[in-house]
């Protein structure tokens, strides 16, 4: 008498078709995709030219540290480089704190033209 019609309604099965699951999977699917095309990728690019720059090091390139020191490299080794950071001011350096290498400066093409 006082029980309401909703109560007396079936409702659907609890296990829905394929097409839904997949449905409710694809923002999830979509979002991965954002992520590795916009984060992932380009960080994995980025720290492979990093290895590449810093296998790349020679005496005589200038680098900079992650610290913020610019110096020349006087040696390399196997896991570390000798920096000159001012005259008779050498440090030993980890490869892997090496943040920029810079190349080698060259001279100043000299003037020779002379003022008329």
């Amino acid at each position: 008498m006082f029980i309401s019609s909703a109560y007396a309604q079936t409702t659907a099965p609890a296990g829905g078709d394929m097409s839904t699951v997949l449905i409710g999977l694809l923002p999830y699917l979509l979002i991965f995709v954002v992520f590795y095309f916009l984060l992932i990728r380009p960080q994995q690019q980025a720290r492979k030219r990093h290895l590449e720059m810093v296998a790349n090091v020679k005496k005589g390139d200038v680098v900079v540290t992650t610290g913020g020191l610019i110096g020349k490299v006087k040696s390399v080794a196997d896991d570390e480089l000798r920096v000159e950071l001012a005259p008779n001011v050498d440090v030993r350096v980890v490869r892997g704190t090496i943040a920029e290498v810079r190349s080698k400066t060259d001279p100043a093409p000299a003037n020779d033209s002379k003022p008329s």
